[in-house]
């Protein structure tokens, strides 16, 4: 099965090569050259892996490796010409999920990536739907429901909405929010992360009387409220 590939490497040339070996497996592969395209490319087009080299301009593959950890599972080979033990480690610490060391050869790196992908998508038979009450986070569509009803979110709001829903009766404070929502991009304010959720309540508490949805933690943040079970629909009187 073919897959859909990122490939993060400043080395232009290293990163032709390895483009032309995963293309011949079929993969469908896009390849960036600094750390802050890798962010922003895996968050717009959600690739099945990433290929990630360490050593980058702007932001280096270990960070781009935290940073992309908390938003997805999406399997991470690291690239690095650092050998050492605690490299590896480091790396496998933040979320990587295989570690190879230049130079490689480019048949073992395709054969480490049909690994895991293989190990990714026996893994996926779990639901990609959060639900909190009535509510659903479908991550696979991109998708929110209330009951029932689709609600149409920016990405940023679902990006937070998913972030709070995910750990439940969590309070992450703005700092965390905007670390792990926004990552590496600039002149981004606590303040914005107030604007989000002031939409998003706007769009999901409907009326004087709907329920809270997303509480302010008083000298915290913000976490998602308890939603409880979802009701029974009344099946009428016995006849």
């Amino acid at each position: 099965m073919s897959a859909r590939i990122l490939v993060a490497e400043d080395d232009e040339k290293q990163a032709r090569l390895i483009r032309i070996y995963l293309e011949r497996e079929g993969n469908a592969v896009q390849t960036v050259h600094d750390g802050r395209s890798a962010i922003d490319r895996a968050r717009t087009t959600r690739p099945d892996l990433i290929v990630l080299d360490v050593m980058m301009p702007q932001v280096d593959g270990l960070d781009v490796c935290r940073i992309l950890r908390t938003e997805s599972q999406v399997p991470i080979l690291l690239l690095t010409a650092r050998a050492t033990e605690e490299d590896m480690l480091l790396g496998l610490d933040l979320g990587a999920d295989d570690y190879m060391t230049k130079p490689y050869s480019p048949r073992e790196l395709t054969a480490r990536v049909r690994a895991l992908l293989r190990r990714s998508r026996a893994a996926t038979g779990e639901p990609a739907v959060i639900r909190a009450g009535a509510l659903e986070i479908d991550t696979a569509r991109y998708e929110v429901r209330l009951a029932g009803e689709v609600i149409a979110l920016t990405g940023k709001e679902f990006a937070i909405l998913a972030l709070l829903a995910g750990e439940p009766g969590r309070a992450f404070t703005r700092a965390q929010i905007v670390d792990r929502v926004f990552g590496f991009e600039q002149n981004v304010l606590e303040r914005t992360v107030d604007a989000h959720v002031m939409n998003l309540r706007r769009k999901l508490e409907r009326g004087p009387g709907a329920p809270r949805m997303v509480e302010t933690v008083y000298g915290r943040g913000y976490r998602l409220a308890d939603q409880g079970p979802v009701p029974e629909p009344d099946p009428g009187p016995v006849r």
